[in-house]
């Protein structure tokens, strides 16, 4: 029997953030949902607090990795478990507060009364949607979003990583088309699959500042991301 609706949550040194995301989940959440964790060996206390949240809740599962290993590699194992075990739908969010669970419900729904085949989260919908955040991560991720738009001709909010699968519908082997572990896996990834022609709708979105810790993304993230960009637009123009 296939089961409904998993979530994954790829984390690296979130310990302050597990709790308060699975609490929020099982609130926002009315129906049967099953968690997945990815932990890329956290330093802190991250697994920890896993563990005690799947005391309480039996709906957690953990994935140990022994390295960090990239964001976009966590969201391949994670979808690659979630089809192997036959969910229904799949949504993927971050764990540091900035993607409030609410917006799933709303997910599922659009999805499943407009036969689309993936949702995906939009910050650029709305004005002030970035209420918050410092003026150096504004512009970035403005910035990045202006870019990737027009490089790639797509206008999708193509670099967040909050989104929800119709799993019949996808097929696991065009979301792994996209051969970046980092953080282009997210641009590469929409970018693949709207040209394999799969119905994609985005809802707006307000993202917060995140709730506790500090961004993994780091400056040679930065320049990294905008190498493979445009390495990856030449080679296919």
């Amino acid at each position: 029997m296939k089961k409904n609706l998993l979530i994954i949550i790829p984390v690296y040194n979130e310990q302050n953030n597990i709790k308060p995301i699975v609490l929020k989940i099982f609130k926002e959440i009315k129906r049967k949902v099953n968690i997945l964790f990815i932990d890329d060996n956290s330093q802190d206390k991250t697994r920890s607090q896993i563990y005690l949240s799947k005391k309480k809740y039996k709906e957690i599962y953990l994935i140990k990795r022994g390295s960090k290993l990239g964001i976009g590699s966590a969201h391949k194992c994670g979808l690659k478990w979630g089809y192997l075990k036959k969910y229904k739908t799949i949504v993927t969010m971050d764990c540091d507060g900035t993607h409030h669970p609410k917006y799933i419900i709303k997910m599922l729904n659009t999805l499943k009364k407009n036969n689309f085949d993936i949702i995906s989260t939009n910050r650029f919908l709305k004005k002030n949607s970035l209420k918050g955040w410092s003026l150096w991560r504004k512009y970035f991720t403005t910035l990045r979003h202006t870019v990737v738009k027009f490089l790639l001709n797509i206008n999708y909010d193509s670099s967040g990583a909050y989104r929800c699968y119709n799993v019949k519908k996808v097929k696991l082997n065009h979301i792994l088309l996209a051969r970046d572990n980092g953080y282009s896996f997210f641009w590469q990834s929409i970018f693949l699959l709207n040209k394999k022609r799969y119905k994609i709708f985005e809802i707006p979105i307000y993202l917060p500042p995140r709730s506790h810790g500090s961004s993994k993304m780091k400056l040679k993230d930065v320049v990294s991301a905008l190498f493979y960009l445009l390495v990856f637009y030449f080679k296919n123009h």
